[in-house]
C-alpha cells in the first residue's frame, strides 16, 4: 500500500492521470494464453504522479530533494502490479529486477556524496528480454527454451546504461525470438509472457516485436525503454502505441550480449514518450564495444550529447523528402494524417520535395529474408555457445527440438517454419548468401535511399510509419496493412518514429529516415516536428473501439 505522505503534488512537471483502481498482488508466471477484453468499462482510482514523467522532469525534482530515486522506482512497481499484472493486464513486462530498489538506493546515496552521473542518474529502464543482463533477472527472448538463462556478463547497452546510474527496471515482453520463428505469428506473443495488449484499444495488437518495451512507455510503467530492430520492431510499435521509437544506424550501438537475428540489421534503440528523452537515452547508449566490431566503424560518428541537436526551429530551411510509393495510398485514413503532417513540415519552413520515392523498394524483401535466414542459424549459434556448455539448448537445431517437445506451450497458435528454413541454410561463405546481400545493400543503399536523397539534396525522407493497429488475432496472425520500416532497415540507416495523430483513438507515427549517422538532423527534425504538433496523448486502457455507422 502507497505511504500518502510519500504522495507529493507535482503535477506541474509530470502532469496527472487516472490510474487504474485495482487491489491484490500477483506474480509473473508463464502463460500462452489469451485472456478476452473485459466489455465494460475500466473503473478510475487515484492519479498516477509520475504521469508522463520526463527525464529533465524527474532529474529536476531528485535534484531538489522532493524525489529520490528510490521513490521513484516504488511508484513504477506499484504501477507495474496494478496495471500490467492486474487491471487491464497489459503483460508488456516479463519480469522485474529484484534488486531495483536496492540500486536505486545505492544511486541516492552517491548522488548525495558525489553528484550524479548524468542525465540518467536514478533513472527505471525497462529492457527488451533480448538484451542480457548479469543480474538475476534472466534473458530469454520471451522463450520458455532459454528460462532460467542468467547471462555471465551485461550486454553492451546494458553496461553503458549502469555506468549512466540508471535503474535496470525489469525486462520487457516481446514478440518470442523476435517474430522471427513463423510467418503466421502473432506480434506481442510469447509463451513466457503471454499476449502483450496496446494500452489505447486492449484487444488490439502492440506491433512487434519490441512490444512490451513501447506498451510499458506508454502506459507509463517506465521512465524510458530500450527495444530492438531487425526490420520494423522498434518504429512499428512506436507507431502502434503512440511513443517515439529510434533505430539507430547499425554499429552505432553495440549489439554483443543480445539474442540476434542478423548482425547486418540488428540494432538497439531508445523508446520514449518525448523526442527530447530518445535523444538522452540514446546518447548513454551509443559508442564502440570490442565484443562488437562494427562499432568500431561508429567512433567517429557517436554524439556524447544527442540533446544538443534538439531544435524546436529545426525544420526551417530543411529539405524534406516524401516517400509516397509504397508508402502511400493503402490507407485512407492514414493517408490523411501524413497529408497533414506534411503541412506541418510546410508551416515550419521546411522545403518539402514532394514526391521523392525510394526507387526499389519491395524488390528486395526475398532477398532480405534470405540474410535474415542464413544470419539467424550462424548468430544465434554463437549467441548460444558463449552461453557456457550446461546449457540445454545450444544450438538452433536444439531450440526446434524443444519447442517440438513442448508444443503445447511453445506452439499452440503459430510453428515454427522461419527457423526450420534457417536450420536448412549452409555457412555465410554461401554463394546464395552473399549475392543476396549484396543485392539488399546495392538496392537499399547506393541505388535506394542514397540515391534519392543524392538527386533531391534531402536531409531526411518522411513516410508513415504504418497503419493503425490491427485487432490481435492468434488464429490468424498479423495483419499489416502498410510499413515503411524496410528500407532503412535493409539498408543499415536510422529511422525515428513520432506520433502524428491518432485515427478512432489508435495512434499512428510519422517516419523520419536518411542516411548512415544521420541521427543528429533525425532528431532536430523530428524534435521540431513534435514541438509543432504533440500529438501524444496517454492512452485510456478501453477495452475495444465501438465505431458509430457514418
Amino acid at each position: 500500500m502507497r505511504d500518502r505522505r510519500d504522495c507529493i503534488d507535482r503535477r506541474r512537471f509530470l502532469g496527472s492521470a487516472a490510474l487504474l483502481a485495482v487491489a491484490g498482488r500477483g506474480s509473473f508466471a508463464s502463460s500462452s494464453g489469451w485472456a478476452a477484453p473485459r466489455t465494460r468499462s475500466i473503473s478510475v482510482g487515484d492519479a498516477f504522479e509520475l504521469e508522463e514523467a520526463t527525464l529533465a522532469g524527474l532529474q529536476a525534482e531528485m535534484s531538489a530533494g522532493r524525489l529520490t530515486a528510490r521513490v521513484v522506482v516504488e511508484r513504477y512497481l506499484d504501477r507495474i502490479e496494478k496495471l500490467d499484472l492486474r487491471g487491464p493486464s497489459l503483460r508488456s513486462v516479463i519480469e522485474t529486477n529484484p534488486d531495483a530498489l536496492e540500486l536505486a538506493g545505492s544511486l541516492d546515496r552517491e548522488r548525495k556524496l558525489k553528484g550524479v552521473r548524468g542525465p540518467l542518474h536514478g533513472i527505471p529502464v525497462i529492457l527488451k528480454d533480448n538484451i542480457d543482463t548479469a543480474d538475476r533477472m534472466t534473458t530469454t527472448a520471451g522463450s520458455l527454451a532459454l528460462e532460467g538463462s542468467i547471462p555471465q556478463r551485461d550486454s553492451g547497452v546494458a553496461r553503458r546504461l549502469r555506468e549512466a546510474g540508471a535503474v535496470l527496471l525489469g525486462k520487457a515482453n516481446m514478440s518470442e525470438w523476435a517474430n522471427i520463428r513463423s510467418t503466421h505469428s502473432t506480434s506481442g506473443w510469447s509463451a513466457r509472457g503471454g499476449q502483450c495488449r496496446n494500452p489505447y484499444v486492449l484487444d488490439r495488437n502492440p506491433c512487434g516485436s519490441s512490444s512490451g518495451s513501447a506498451v510499458a512507455v506508454s502506459a507509463n510503467l517506465a521512465a524510458v525503454a530500450v527495444g530492438t530492430e531487425t526490420d520494423g520492431s522498434i518504429v512499428c510499435p512506436a507507431s502502434a502505441t503512440g511513443v517515439v521509437g529510434l533505430k539507430p544506424t547499425v554499429g552505432l550501438l553495440s549489439r554483443a550480449g543480445i539474442i540476434p537475428i542478423s548482425h547486418t540489421q540488428d540494432t538497439t534503440g531508445p523508446m520514449c514518450r518525448t523526442v527530447a528523452d530518445a535523444a538522452v537515452l540514446l546518447g548513454a547508449m551509443a559508442g564502440s564495444d570490442l565484443r562488437d566490431p562494427l562499432t568500431a566503424t561508429s567512433a567517429r560518428h557517436v554524439q556524447r550529447n544527442y540533446a544538443r541537436f534538439l531544435d524546436p526551429a529545426g525544420l526551417r530551411g530543411a529539405r524534406v523528402g516524401v516517400a509516397r510509393a509504397k508508402f502511400f495510398g493503402q490507407h485512407d485514413a492514414t493517408d490523411r494524417l501524413a497529408e497533414a503532417a506534411i503541412d506541418v513540415l510546410r508551416q515550419e519552413s521546411a522545403v518539402v520535395i514532394d514526391p521523392a520515392d525510394v526507387p526499389h523498394v519491395g524488390e528486395y524483401d526475398d532477398a532480405e529474408l534470405e540474410v535474415l535466414l542464413f544470419e539467424l542459424k550462424a548468430d544465434l549459434n554463437s549467441y548460444l555457445a558463449e552461453l557456457g556448455p550446461n546449457r540445454s539448448v545450444k544450438t538452433l537445431e536444439d531450440i526446434i527440438g524443444f519447442n517440438e517437445q513442448n508444443r503445447e506451450r511453445e506452439m499452440p497458435y503459430f510453428g515454427q517454419e522461419l527457423f526450420l528454413r534457417a536450420q536448412e541454410k549452409g555457412p555465410l561463405t554461401s554463394p546464395a548468401y552473399v549475392q543476396a546481400l549484396r543485392k539488399c545493400r546495392r538496392l537499399s543503399r547506393t541505388l535506394g535511399i542514397d540515391a534519392v536523397m543524392a538527386k533531391h539534396r534531402l536531409d531526411a525522407l518522411v513516410a508513415p510509419t504504418g497503419s493503425p493497429a490491427w485487432p490481435t488475432d492468434l488464429v490468424n496472425g498479423d495483419h499489416f496493412t502498410l510499413s515503411s520500416s524496410t528500407p532503412p532497415a535493409v539498408a543499415g540507416y536510422p529511422n525515428i518514429s513520432v506520433p502524428m495523430g491518432f485515427v478512432h483513438e489508435l495512434p499512428v507515427n510519422l517516419s523520419f529516415f536518411g542516411r548512415a549517422w544521420s541521427e543528429p538532423t533525425l532528431i532536430r527534425l523530428a524534435y521540431a516536428f513534435e514541438q509543432a504538433t504533440k500529438h501524444r496523448r496517454r492512452p485510456r486502457f478501453m477495452p475495444t473501439l465501438r465505431l458509430s455507422p457514418a
